[in-house]
């Protein structure tokens, strides 16, 4: 009868039972902290060969935000992997990004989305989406250990602000800095080319879909010329990924209609390249 629940064969340790933190990461930090992405042991030297994740881009529309990932994963100058997927809804209202180590910016999404649920759970309501970019921000600050010896995660979040009514866009740095951007963003190794695509190609009011087709024709100027984005592979089938958050929450952009905006951004691009050889003199007429 005076047995411990810890002992008690079937049941939850005493850890699980004791009223704590809404911080489902707090509640690791005190019971389980080698669980965390930030504890793990490294030997000194290199970092080993693991694959990266590039480039993400955001951007904010007439009654949201829009978020865009290329599928592509590299080591070095090899492509690790064709059809990774780097955007991930953080909860009912926002969406996480990630470039960076692949692997400990999955395992990050991951326990960030646990993050939300259990605040949700604890406290009975949302976190706001200033709180949530909080988190998001003391989280990679507990990664600082691992990215100075070169296993760096940087998202880039997004979400709708129920409380103000409009899509907001936050970029990070490797400690964890926060900062707010302004219409649109973009991280990763593609990031200076989609940036100066997001500049020619955003303007105030877009509608939704046309917000996807800049964020698609974004992507595909960074793969032009960057070499670890990868741009859309039609031969495959390998499109972005591409979701939206609105006050009706996280949607992913179905294939198939992906698959129409992508075909009319490259034809759109082939077209300019028809045009621009003409200009030049080119052989195409």
């Amino acid at each position: 009868m005076g047995m411990d629940h810890a002992a008690s064969p079937g049941r939850l340790p005493g850890a699980f039972m004791t009223p704590g933190s809404s911080s489902f990461v707090d509640f690791l930090q005190g019971h389980a902290p080698t669980l965390l992405p930030g504890m793990r042991d490294l030997t000194g030297g290199e970092a080993p060969a693991t694959p990266h994740g590039t480039t993400i881009v955001a951007l904010a529309f007439d009654r949201g935000v829009v978020m865009a990932g290329d599928r592509r994963a590299t080591m070095g100058s090899m492509i690790a992997h064709r059809e990774i997927e780097k955007v991930f809804p953080a909860d009912e209202f926002s969406a996480v990004g990630i470039a960076g180590t692949a692997g400990l910016a999955v395992e990050l999404v991951r326990l960030f989305q646990l993050e939300l649920e259990h605040y949700e759970k604890i406290e009975g309501t949302l976190l706001s989406l200033d709180g949530k970019a909080n988190r998001l921000s003391t989280m990679i600050r507990g990664n600082l250990g691992l990215a100075m010896q070169g296993l760096a995660v940087v998202p880039l979040f997004a979400g709708y602000d129920l409380d103000r009514g409009v899509g907001r866009i936050f970029s990070y740095d490797v400690t964890g800095g926060r900062y707010e951007e302004r219409d649109h963003h973009s991280v990763g190794s593609g990031s200076v080319f989609a940036r100066g695509s997001l500049k020619k190609l955003w303007r105030p009011g877009l509608e939704a879909t046309a917000a996807v087709r800049v964020a698609v024709g974004a992507l595909v100027d960074a793969a032009d010329d960057d070499s670890a984005t990868g741009g859309p592979d039609e031969s495959r089938r390998i499109f972005p990924v591409v979701a939206s958050v609105t006050a009706a929450g996280y949607v992913r952009v179905p294939q198939d209609e992906l698959g129409r905006i992508v075909e009319d951004v490259l034809d759109e691009r082939r077209a300019e390249h028809r045009r621009d050889r003409r200009e030049t003199g080119g052989i195409d007429r």
